[in-house]
């Protein structure tokens, strides 16, 4: 138990340790943007299974300068679980949660069809760790990054022009005339 505790601790020491060891040569790279290099270098080798590929370009700006402020202003990493989703791995995951749950309106308090999901377009990001998740909850509107779920501490979205409503679930977000039609 403890180790498991201490774990998560010692690898985001090493983390910042290779970041700082890193910023000569990410200033040699890039002058004027060394400490985001030395911090992207540093995450992409905590978190070596995160792919940012297939985000909106403006999602993964917003998303890459928060998590080096995050980063260098108050010691917190954030890594990405899960980013962009093509449409057939969405539908695959809503067909699972589906068979899981029994009903296609429980699914949708979890996961929600392709068409639907921010994921296929590119603008949703699942973070971790919790520390992460609640850094940018606190900060990621600064980024345009919103926590969007109640239950889905780990969800946010990037909104480039309004602010979105949080809503207690990802079927919330429909009218309630769709949602009993659902059911």
């Amino acid at each position: 138990m403890i180790e498991s505790l201490r774990r998560p601790r010692v690898l985001a020491t090493v983390t910042r340790l290779l970041a700082v060891a890193l910023l000569p040569a990410a200033f040699l790279r890039s002058p004027g943007r060394g400490r985001y290099l030395a911090c992207q270098w540093a995450l992409a080798t905590r978190y070596p299974a995160e792919d940012l590929a297939g985000l909106s370009e403006s999602a993964r700006a917003a998303f890459t300068a928060a998590r080096a402020e995050a980063f260098w202003r108050d010691r917190q990493l954030i890594g990405l679980t899960s980013g962009h989703r093509d449409a057939a791995h969405q539908h695959r995951l809503f067909a699972e949660e589906v068979h899981r749950t029994g009903s296609v309106a429980a699914a949708r308090r979890r996961v929600l069809p392709p068409h639907e999901s921010a994921h296929v377009r590119g603008t949703a990001l699942d973070v971790r760790p919790s520390e992460g998740a609640a850094w940018l909850e606190r900060h990621g509107a600064e980024y345009r990054l919103y926590r969007r779920y109640d239950n889905e501490w780990w969800h946010f979205e990037y909104h480039a022009d309004t602010v979105p409503m949080r809503l207690p679930n990802p079927d919330a977000s429909r009218p309630p005339s769709m949602a009993r039609a659902a059911s």
